[in-house]
């Protein structure tokens, strides 16, 4: 999966893949996580919010575990 850089205190990357709808987020410490059963209008959501931190913390956070 394509990680597509972000700018952000908290996110360092994300990637997306539509056929399966897992999302993985790498934050700046270093840890990824994988999310599933994402829909796309999330992952567009979290790379167009003004702060990727605080999108995820409302919209991802403790939701789409595998």
């Amino acid at each position: 999966m394509e990680m597509i850089a972000v700018s952000s205190s908290a996110i360092r990357a994300v990637g997306y893949d539509p056929t399966t709808q897992r999302m993985n987020i790498r934050f700046q410490q270093g840890h990824t996580y994988s999310f599933c059963r994402v829909p796309a209008s999330v992952f567009e959501g979290l790379l167009a919010a003004s702060s990727k931190g605080s999108y995820y913390d409302r919209h991802i956070r403790d939701r789409y575990q595998c």
